[in-house]
């Protein structure tokens, strides 16, 4: 790995880059199958991703006729690596078991250990037989859809293959390792006035909220949309926030802290709830919500925005799904991707029904629309949500923050980068986006 980053440093060719022997073994952080129950007992909030993810050196598997090997610079922090990390909702070695019956190259998965990650910036090494797009020398970035296309369910919209899987959490060899193993029509061109770690921080997320606000799949959000976006400076709702403003909708960002809203406000929005400063409980107790709560909380936001919100951006889960549903407006949609805080959902159907309002259940995006996605951070549109760095070694440091809520953003992890700041393909562009523009999430939350 040495010889390949000195050479990736050096600019080498592609032709330069194929004639470097890939190691055998490679470092990357994992979980193993006989650590499944270690956490059994403990308390959701107290499980330590520190205590289950290991950095060590793992076998360099065989690379498929439709797959590229990439050299990973840098990677990120995403959800289902902690949910990966705590054995929670399930070990998802049963999601590599089953892929591993699938075929012969699926076998490759079915390890006792799981190299995590669904993000990653790097160079491509090596491509299979049956790869067009992509050659050795490639400067890319990596979505995290997996799908088999020999599927007919996946040439409609891939998200609906029967086989779909996220990259890192429910297949093996992921982002945060030095090497990884992808399909090519994972593969993206890496924005060029962006860093590794800049860059590696994006595809999973803005792709996310993309597919949920922007693409024919969701919402279909329109200029003077009102949005209301639960955890506007976090992971999926940062980008969601830009949308919105990019889109000529009007954001209703929900935060936490009045350092996260000064962050909004930087962004430029305007209307901006401290849901800990209202003291919001949407719940009177374990089996009880509270519609008054509900009601207080849709006062606040026409408040602040003059309507109901058009678009409800919802990722929450049960700790807001039924406020979520209320504060919609009439023939208004409600769209969700994930359940931070609780998958089994309860909300007043009444409100639901006769208000001829929708739900839109929404799980990552295409091929298309994550091509679209990166397209727009490319031309600057969008900025990367990195609010902080860690080198691989500490992943599970990192992780732990995601885990407990304490980040802004992305949280970046270098890979083969040896140091920040590097990958920067083209200055100029970079200068005329705008550094403090590119960088505004890492100088609040670093």
């Amino acid at each position: 790995m040495e010889k390949i980053l000195e050479a990736i440093q050096a600019g080498a060719s592609g032709a330069e880059l194929s004639s470097i022997p890939l190691p055998d073994s490679y470092r990357a952080a994992y979980v193993r199958r006989e650590d499944m129950g270690m956490f059994e007992g403990v308390a959701s909030a107290d499980k330590d991703p520190r205590k289950s993810l290991h950095i060590g050196n793992v076998a360099r598997p065989e690379i498929g006729p439709d797959e590229a090997v990439v050299a990973v610079m840098a990677s990120s922090i995403n959800f289902n690596t902690v949910w990966t990390s705590i054995f929670e909702p399930l070990p998802t070695f049963g999601f590599l078991d089953r892929l591993g019956k699938e075929s012969e190259l699926g076998r490759r998965h079915a390890l006792d250990y799981h190299v995590v990650g669904s993000d990653a910036s790097g160079v491509v090494l090596r491509v299979g037989s049956a790869v067009r797009n992509w050659k050795p020398g490639d400067r890319v970035t990596v979505h995290c859809n997996h799908v088999d296309d020999q599927d007919p369910s996946a040439h409609n919209d891939s998200m609906h293959a029967s086989n779909q899987r996220i990259w890192g959490f429910e297949t093996n060899f992921g982002g945060l390792a030095d090497l990884t193993i992808v399909k090519a029509n994972q593969l993206m061109p890496k924005p060029s006035h962006l860093t590794w770690e800049e860059s590696a921080v994006n595809a999973l997320c803005n792709s996310t909220s993309y597919r949920m606000l922007v693409g024919e799949n969701g919402a279909r959000m329109k200029q003077g949309d009102t949005v209301l976006i639960w955890g506007a400076t976090g992971g999926i709702g940062g980008y969601a926030t830009q949308y919105v403003l990019n889109g000529g909708g009007i954001p209703v960002g929900v935060v936490s802290s009045p350092e996260k809203a000064a962050l909004l406000n930087e962004l430029g929005v305007e209307a901006v709830i401290d849901r800990k400063a209202e003291g919001y409980k949407f719940w009177k107790d374990d089996v009880t919500q509270d519609e008054g709560e509900w009601r207080r909380f849709g006062k606040k936001i026409r408040s602040l925005a003059g309507d109901d919100p058009d678009i409800v951006f919802e990722h929450v889960g049960r700790q807001t799904m039924g406020a979520s549903i209320f504060a919609c407006r009439r023939g208004g949609t409600v769209v969700t991707c994930a359940a931070t805080a609780g998958y089994m959902v309860e909300f007043d159907n009444r409100h639901f029904w006769m208000k001829l309002k929708r739900l839109i259940g929404s799980h990552f995006a295409n091929y298309s629309e994550a091509w679209q996605a990166n397209r727009l951070i490319d031309m600057g549109r969008i900025q990367p949500l990195l609010s902080a760095v860690y080198p691989l070694e500490q992943v599970g440091d990192a992780s732990l923050k995601i885990h407990r809520n304490e980040h802004e953003g992305k949280i970046g992890i270098l890979c083969l980068a040896p140091t920040e700041g590097l990958g920067i393909d083209n200055p100029e562009k970079r200068e005329l986006i705008g550094e403090d523009k590119i960088t505004i999430f890492r100088r609040h939350g670093g």
